[in-house]
């Protein structure tokens, strides 16, 4: 499971987000898919979660989901965005 590092900020809009990666003042743009990915990490949403949700909401194949999701968090983690916990530890 995945949650977002404690140095990252974002603001989100109709085009997506900009998030701030404080700790290396660091600053990316994500477009809307990305920046609903951000808002369901947030929440705590488990990867199979978000796949559900980005495959029903922007109606593409689950498999097409998971494969962008699975790319998105990767790159997320070698940026140190995010970090991977075991999913029986508490947030």
């Amino acid at each position: 499971m995945y949650r977002l590092s404690d140095t990252v900020r974002s603001t989100h809009n109709q085009d997506g987000a900009i998030v701030l990666d404080v700790r290396e003042g660091q600053m990316f743009n994500v477009n809307f898919v990305g920046s609903r990915i951000l808002e369901l990490l947030k929440s705590g949403s488990a990867e199979s979660e978000i796949v559900d949700e980005i495959s029903r909401e922007f109606e593409v194949s689950r498999d097409l989901a998971e494969n962008d999701v699975r790319e998105f968090l990767q790159n997320l983690k070698k940026c140190h965005l995010v970090e991977e916990q075991e999913s029986g530890m508490a947030v």
